[in-house]
């Protein structure tokens, strides 16, 4: 047997270059192959170790390669031209739109709105917590008379001119909406009172009780109630009775320790999981007869709920952050925070112990728009109340006025119980340790959001128009240009367009972001001069106020697209249903209808971003490759997913009645910005989930000051905005005229442009967070069955709960 040699011949490697490294190397002339260094066991050659698209062959006499050095480089296309073939290409494989467009408008014969079912589908089938995810809030001015700016006083006169409202909804009186002399539509107001968020297992619903007469008070998360209409629509208590029920509450709210009111504070348990929340009112309303039943039947069907916080939050940021989700402060291991003082599926009126007051609202069947009209008429009837209180003379918001209640006939109220009476719950077990298991969640989905406001008074509305500039796309470019500045990078911004001029319509999507923006925040940054910068500026805010104009006659394209993507989910369910009868399977082939909206599938912990339902492999399994099942081409593109992940969400909405606007981010990536373009002064309430928000906010007024300082340097004469007694003082002098007198003091306001545009503002208004990204699939079940809120109307709900007594008062 031969042994092995003992000296091997060893084969060394050297590491190659990197692809950069290589091309950017002067290529070596072409050597020929040494094979005799390899025979002897040594490394390649330089030539062999090259890559194969560096040779060059080598120009030896003969024909074969004679023209090589002749022949063109591989052109590169022009993007444009690429980008047109691709879809040309596509058009012949992807037919779905023109037939899935004759589907939704076959569907939408007869019907008041083709989007208004999908819309409310996309609501309702939501399952995670409404909180910092569907309800906005708005915050009120303090009440201009101080001695008003305390609890009770201020609840008692907000209460009064809610219900002067309700009323003036019910008996029609209320002057309708108007754009630019043209009515809107009003539907959304028969909508925003006596009514109910429901969960259940397939999807929430909406309650309503058209007949409410009574309000819910939660004071330390307890719940209080009594009744303020009579059956005919009319007041039956004046603001005084009003503000002695409420102290009766108050008192007796004082009784119990907080710590001990926070073992039964149910309200925490609307902030949880949608499905969750289902099952636990299976376990209030086991017994329909329950007393348990009985008082979620009077929460459910009130009027509203006034949320009485014994809290003071002292700056604006707090104070925004109280009336979106309340405050978070455990003691002793117990949450005392305002955030279990809510029931977050009912319109809520909170106010702070100091006076401060807000709105938090549920969202499905009512738009900022409609809600910023009931918070603006409320607010005008407190001054207008007091004011009558000094002159008798002074005028009333309201058609008609209910009967003075203190010279009625206590018989003509009918059967009514003004005296407040306390809900006590029964707390089984089921219940205790649900609430606790809620707060938690909810404490954590608090601690997870940030709050910062900007209440700018560098300008406004005034001289933006003087400056030639749609004040909505003013600020739409202040927040571009802030993030850009931030960044470094443009993301998906999404602002709403009111669509109210038409019947039942809501909002469309403004899709803020366009070439002309980008430019302009590019150019902003880089080293251009001041006249460059605002030209990109005109063109920019040009282009958003076209697109605003578009938007608002119903002519964006998300509402459009949505609508064709749910005719095309219909289609597949119907298909599904066929299957689904012999495999015990739903009709959207999961065994829940919500199920394939899974958090991990868009991206978003608590907000789905897109607006498809399965992941990149495709449907799920069990369906077969039928023409239906097939998703369009656009739905499957990566572009609506990116259209529909909106990172800088925004909203214009508010008027001199409201401080501050605003809701939560609707990704985990971005900001939720609700802000108020004054005459004189921009507010803005900025929320992130911890994204350094404040430096956000800060950028923000950064680049609105140094707007301003361009726009001095390239305008030059008189403002717009400067008064009547200004123009004539700034007019030619006549020769007769003194001269003289001391050098006149120019204002910050005496620069022009030529051309003062028509504000678009009027056309914005009403926070949609549909429109933010929120396309949900899953249709929402058991439309035609009785809701709750139609089975409580009949029972008789009016010894529910302990009275108080007020014979001390």
């Amino acid at each position: 047997m031969t042994k092995p040699s003992s000296t091997m011949t060893v084969r060394t490697f050297t590491m190659p270059k990197s692809l950069n490294e290589t091309l950017a190397s002067p290529q070596p002339p072409t050597k020929e192959v040494d094979r005799s260094s390899q025979a002897n066991g040594q490394p390649y050659s330089e030539a062999q170790r090259e890559p194969l698209a560096s040779h060059k062959l080598e120009n030896k006499p003969g024909i074969t390669y004679a023209s090589q050095e002749t022949l063109p480089k591989l052109p590169i296309p022009e993007l444009d031209k690429t980008c047109r073939n691709y879809l040309n290409a596509l058009r012949p494989c992807r037919n779905e739109g023109p037939e899935l467009d004759s589907r939704l408008r076959k569907y939408a014969t007869g019907k008041t709105s083709y989007i208004e079912q999908f819309w409310y589908d996309s609501y309702l089938n939501f399952d995670n917590s409404v909180v910092l995810n569907l309800n906005p809030f708005f915050l009120l001015e303090d009440d201009p008379t101080p001695a008003r700016n305390n609890q009770v006083t201020r609840a008692a006169s907000l209460v009064i001119s809610a219900l002067s409202f309700v009323r003036a909804v019910r008996k029609e009186e209320l002057p309708p909406d108007t754009l630019r002399g043209n009515p809107l539509c009003m539907y959304q107001y028969s909508r925003l009172f006596g009514t109910a968020r429901v969960p259940t297992e397939n999807g929430c619903q909406i309650a309503q009780d058209s007949g409410s007469k009574h309000l819910v008070v939660m004071c330390k998360g307890q719940f209080y109630w009594f009744d303020a209409l009579d059956d005919a629509g009319d007041l039956i208590m004046t603001e005084k009775d009003m503000a002695l029920n409420l102290q009766v509450i108050v008192d007796d709210a004082e009784e119990t320790p907080i710590q001990e009111a926070a073992k039964a504070a149910l309200g925490v348990l609307s902030t949880e999981n949608r499905k969750i929340w289902a099952g636990l009112r299976d376990v209030l309303t086991r017994d329909e007869d329950s007393n348990n039943a009985d008082c979620l039947s009077i929460v459910d069907s009130a009027l509203f709920i006034l949320c009485l916080d014994y809290t003071e939050p002292q700056t604006p940021a707090d104070l925004c952050g109280n009336m979106l989700c309340g405050t978070n402060e455990v003691v002793k291991g117990v949450q005392i925070g305002t955030c279990t003082n809510r029931w977050y599926d009912k319109l809520q009126i909170i106010v702070c112990k100091n006076g401060s007051a807000g709105i938090n609202f549920e969202h499905t069947g009512v738009d900022g728009h409609t809600v910023l009209r009931f918070a603006s008429d409320v607010y005008t009837d407190t001054i207008l109340r007091f004011a009558k209180s000094i002159n008798g003379q002074a005028p009333s918001l309201w058609t008609s006025t209910s009967p003075d209640p203190s010279k009625r006939d206590p018989e003509s109220f009918g059967d009514v119980s003004t005296t407040p009476h306390k809900l006590e719950w029964d707390m089984v077990p089921e219940l205790s340790i649900a609430l606790r298991f809620a707060e938690t969640r909810l404490a954590d989905l608090i601690q997870q959001n940030e709050f910062q406001t900007l209440e700018f008074g560098g300008y406004g509305k005034n001289f933006m128009t003087s400056m030639g500039f749609s004040p909505d796309a003013f600020v739409q470019m202040a927040f571009q240009a802030a993030y850009y500045g931030l960044y470094g990078r443009v993301e998906n911004v999404y602002e709403p367009a009111m669509t109210k001029v038409f019947l039942h319509g809501r909002t469309e999507a403004i899709r803020a972001v366009t070439l002309e923006s980008t430019d302009f925040v590019k150019t902003f940054w880089a080293e251009n001069p001041p006249q460059q910068k605002i030209d990109a500026l005109k063109r920019a805010t040009q282009k958003h106020t076209a697109i605003t104009k578009e938007c608002a006659k119903a002519q964006g394209q998300d509402r459009h697209l949505y609508a064709l993507y749910c005719v095309w989910q219909r289609a597949v369910d119907e298909e599904g249903a066929e299957a689904a009868s012999s495999n015990g399977m739903s009709s959207n082939g999961y065994s829940s209808p919500t199920e394939a909206l899974s958090d991990g599938e868009h991206g978003s912990p608590t907000r789905p971003t897109s607006g498809i339902p399965y992941d990149e492999n495709g449907p799920p399994p069990g369906r077969g490759p039928s023409a239906a099942s097939q998703m369009p081409g656009v739905f499957a593109d990566a572009g609506w997913d990116k259209i529909n992940n909106t990172i800088l969400s925004t909203s214009n909405c508010g008027n001199p009645a409201l401080r501050h606007f605003g809701f939560g981010p609707s990704s985990g990536e971005g900001f939720g910005i609700g802000y108020i373009i004054k005459d004189e002064t921009i507010s803005i309430c900025a929320s992130s989930k911890h994204r350094q928000t404040k430096r956000f906010v800060d950028s923000i007024e950064s680049y609105l000051l140094e707007i301003r300082k361009l726009l001095r340097a390239v305008h030059k004469g008189r403002s717009k905005s400067a008064s009547r007694a200004r123009e004539a003082e700034q007019r030619p002098e006549k020769a007769s005229q003194k001269k003289g007198g001391g050098r006149a003091i120019r204002g910050e306001a005496d620069i022009v442009d030529d051309s003062k545009p028509e504000s678009d503002d009027d056309g914005l208004g009403g926070y949609g967070f549909f429109d933010a990204g929120m396309l949900l699939q899953a249709l929402k079940a058991g439309q035609d069955k009785e809701t709750p809120g139609e089975r409580a109307a009949g029972h008789a709900r009016r010894a529910i709960g302990k009275k108080l007594r007020m014979s001390e008062y």
